[in-house]
């Protein structure tokens, strides 16, 4: 970790000379408001968290990190509000289910707040809702490339363990797997719930009924974790085909042992850190990038694990 907090201590200091030199009080006391749709269960975001704490120190802002202790997009909407009404500069905010939540950001954004999406939504849905721009990993092209691969090595069917049925993006991630294949999704992506037991335990069940499946994929550690202890459970650990979004620690093991062919780094770390970036450069010189930026997808096997394993959980 301090490595890599070094090197970014550097690059900062680089940056940050000319602030002292030339801000001239523009962009001072600038605070920034991150609202996530992640129960307070979701250890995957904590590297969001870490992105935004070394942004927010390296920009010399204030930033919050704000969520719905149990994943509730309604509540995530009037924590929008809330943060909307305190007065902030900027807000950053996931976009996990546009018609829950487009009201709230379009208020803020009325209201002078201006506004980056992150995460999950898309650059369409962004830019509709008034944002400054969408940084992220469009979550259907995503599921598309993972089916792909997936096909080029044999799959033909397959299990999506889905944690949070509730966000359309995630049921993208599934549909796009399942259009990767060029099959239809039908009955393979289960509704897993959030408590590990429950996971493991509709896994174990899936796979009970349905012995011929090819292949696991999961959405991140929430649902990975558990996967794996059934596949353990069952036998199957090492011999079915598993691919999974995100990493983590229990992600970066399967894949040290063989038992998960690849992990998709959508890299959360750049999707909280470069927000505040952009942010406060706008709001100390006017400057925008004219893009969305793509956070991901990346493939991660096992040949590339060295830098992953060693900052897995905080920047990876």
């Amino acid at each position: 970790m301090k490595s890599i907090v070094k090197g970014f201590a550097f690059a900062a200091s680089l940056a940050l000379a000319p602030f002292a030199a030339t801000a001239g009080g523009h962009g001072e006391d600038l605070k920034y408001i991150l609202v996530s749709h992640a129960p307070d269960s979701d250890s995957w975001w904590n590297t969001i968290k870490n992105g935004i704490a070394l942004a927010g120190e390296q920009m010399g802002v204030e930033v919050q990190y704000r969520n719905p202790p149990t994943g509730d997009l309604a509540d995530m909407a009037r924590i929008i509000e809330q943060a909307a009404a305190s007065g902030p500069h900027g807000i950053i905010t996931t976009l996990s289910d546009y018609d829950v939540l487009k009201g709230p950001i379009q208020e803020a954004v009325a209201s002078g707040v201006d506004v980056i999406i992150m995460n999950s939504g898309t650059p369409d849905q962004a830019r509709e809702v008034g944002a400054l721009m969408y940084v992220g990993q469009p979550e259907y092209d995503a599921g598309l490339a993972a089916g792909q691969r997936a096909k080029g090595d044999g799959v033909t069917s397959f299990l999506c363990v889905n944690h949070y049925i509730s966000s359309p993006s995630s049921s993208e991630r599934c549909q796009g797997f399942a259009d990767g294949l060029e099959i239809d999704l039908g009955n393979q992506m289960i509704d897993a719930g959030q408590d590990p037991a429950e996971i493991k335990n509709r896994v174990l069940a899936y796979l009970s009924a349905n012995p011929d499946t090819d292949a696991v994929l999961t959405l991140g550690p929430t649902s990975a974790d558990p996967t794996l202890l059934a596949l353990e459970e069952n036998g199957m650990a090492g011999d079915i085909y598993f691919g999974t979004f995100d990493l983590g620690t229990e992600i970066v093991n399967g894949i040290k042992a063989d038992v998960i062919q690849w992990g998709i780094d959508q890299q959360p770390f750049l999707q909280a850190y470069l927000p505040v970036v952009v942010l406060t450069n706008y709001h100390r010189y006017g400057v925008l990038p004219g893009n969305n930026i793509n956070s991901g997808p990346g493939f991660v096997t096992k040949d590339g694990l060295e830098m992953v394993e060693k900052f897995a959980g905080e920047f990876r």
